[in-house]
Formats: structure tokens, C-alpha cells, sequence
């Protein structure tokens, strides 16, 4: 089955997949595979692997890489958009290549994060990755990377070609108006789970997802209703979910999505350092919320 959005690959429901790790913490290459492949086979679109849901700043190059040529593998690489993010415009623009070379059809990028950056260097990093000539999708993500993607900005880096879409992750749904006024053919991706029905209606052309990782076939149906403007079927779900779906945009968002896998019956598994388990109170309220959705019938 080929994706019907092959000429923009980054649109359709794209999971920034959570990476299995095993008891020693070492990458379960045949885990992530089959994992690609049941998230495709459950309504999902494709894959982003390497984005901050992967953990790909505690990678090694050699499991990075090998991260995106075992999901191209699994689901072909018209479906895979790897996150290309580095602390130095030649290391993510070498990554940019290596996903070209894998057979990725786009990548996702974050402006640079090592320092706030300005709107000069902002531009010449995502310049210097696309001359790697796969179509980038900027990742606005001001919470994390002190760096904000404004509408202003946004339209500026695409109106010089720069970049086709942007994954929106500022929660600020007020945005997605103002970017549609700037840069009318600048694809808006829903960046955030828990405002996903807000930048649905508001047109937004794809979701870079966290929560599918464990609930795939709710959330292709709560995403797919939204966009069709049907909320008689998308509210009463959005509601139902949203206990879950905030958790995208916590802290401890890798924790969570992966405690939900486990409960649902998928492997979730453990996080690599820096980041530590859930506190007893955090994991009771990601497992009451995930109980309470496999109880309604969403997993």
C-alpha cells in the first residue's frame, strides 16, 4: 500500500517512535522494527525515528544510524522521516545525507539548540541542512531549545525554500492562523497531542504523534475525525483521551508513552540515563489513565 501523501511524506499521522531498549539498556533493533511495522499496520502513516521520543541524544552515531536504516527497512523509506537535530549545523546536515542515502523521503529538524540562537544563524543552519536535498520539516519546540520558530520566521525560512512544513509543539493554537496568513502552502503539523483537535480544526495537514506509540487505532480515529471536522465522533474521544495525551508535552513524556506501552501489552521498557523512572505518583496516574482507556475499549 503506497502512502496516498507520497509527494509530501510528511503529511498523515507520522509517530515519533519511542525506542526499545532492553534490560541493559542496549537498542532492540528487531523490537523497533516489528514496532514500525504494527504502528503502519494499525493506521499510522510512517515513522519519525531519532526525534526526542527516541532518545537520540543518548545514542551513539552507530545506533542513530542504524535506528533509521531498520525502519526503512520495516516500512519503506517514503514512510520514514528521521529527525536530523545536532548541536552543529555540518553534523545535522551529515545526518540530513545519511537519511537520503537510507532512503528517507523527508527529514525533521530542529533550529539550533545548544545556545539561543538568533534569526541569522537560525537561517543558515536550516540552509546548510537542506543542501542535503531531502525536504526539511522545521520542529518549532520553544519549551525545550530555547529557540522560537515564530510565524515571522517560520514564513522567512520557507518563502527562501528552506522548509516545507513545520511541527508545532509551542501549544499556542493561535499560531496556526497566524502561519496560514504568512506562508499559506507552509504545512501545518500538530506537534503536541493534547492540542491536537484545536490545530486539527484548524487545518492542520498532519500529526508528528507520541501517544499512538501505545493507543494507534484511537488515535487514527480520533486524528482522522478531527480533520474531517466530524467532532460528534472526535470530541467525546479527544475527551476521553486527553488524560493520556498531555502527558505529551510533560517532562517526563518518554517515561509515560513507554509505561503506557507496557500496560497496553506492547513493550514500552526502560529510558537510558539521563532520564530516570517515573515517581510512584506519576506512574500511578499514566497507568490509572491507560487502564481506564483499554477499559473503554481504545487500546
Amino acid at each position: 500500500m503506497s502512502n496516498p501523501e507520497h509527494h509530501r511524506p510528511w503529511r498523515g499521522i507520522l509517530v515519533a517512535t519511542a525506542l526499545p531498549l532492553r534490560a541493559d539498556l542496549s537498542v532492540d533493533h528487531d523490537r523497533y522494527a516489528e514496532h514500525c511495522a504494527w504502528l503502519v499496520a494499525n493506521g499510522c502513516d510512517g515513522v519519525v525515528p531519532n526525534g526526542s521520543l527516541g532518545e537520540y541524544q543518548v545514542l551513539t552515531p552507530e545506533e542513530r544510524a542504524r535506528v533509521v536504516e531498520t525502519a526503512v527497512a520495516a516500512i519503506g523509506g517514503e514512510r520514514v522521516m528521521p529527525g536530523v537535530a545536532a548541536y552543529g549545523s555540518a553534523e545535522a546536515r551529515r545526518w540530513a545525507e545519511r537519511a537520503a542515502e537510507a532512503g528517507c523521503a523527508s527529514v525533521m529538524l530542529l533550529p539550533p539548540n545548544a545556545y539561543r540562537a538568533d534569526e541569522r544563524s537560525v537561517l543558515a543552519h536550516y540552509a546548510e541542512v537542506a543542501k542535503a536535498g531531502l525536504p526539511v520539516v522545521a520542529y518549532n519546540n520553544p519549551i525545550d531549545t530555547k529557540v522560537d520558530l515564530v510565524p515571522e520566521l517560520l514564513a522567512r525560512l520557507h518563502g527562501e525554500g528552506l522548509v516545507h512544513a513545520v511541527k508545532e509543539f509551542s501549544g499556542d493554537v493561535r499560531r496556526a492562523y497566524r502561519i496560514a496568513e504568512l506562508a499559506p502552502e507552509l504545512d501545518l503539523l500538530i506537534g503536541a497531542d493534547d492540542v491536537l483537535l484545536e490545530l486539527a480544526v484548524a487545518g492542520a495537514k498532519g500529526w508528528v504523534a507520541g501517544y499512538p506509540n501505545a493507543l494507534p487505532r484511537a488515535s487514527a480515529e480520533l486524528y482522522r475525525a478531527a480533520l474531517a471536522g466530524d467532532l460528534t465522533t472526535a470530541l467525546p474521544l479527544y475527551r476521553q483521551l486527553h488524560p493520556l495525551l498531555r502527558w505529551d508535552s510533560k517532562t517526563e513524556f518518554v517515561q509515560a508513552i513507554k509505561l503506557s506501552m507496557d500496560v497496553v501489552g506492547r513493550y514500552g521498557g526502560p529510558v537510558r540515563p539521563p532520564r530516570v523512572p517515573l515517581l510512584p505518583e506519576q506512574e500511578a496516574a499514566v497507568r490509572a489513565a491507560t487502564e481506564k482507556a483499554v477499559a473503554a475499549g481504545l487500546a
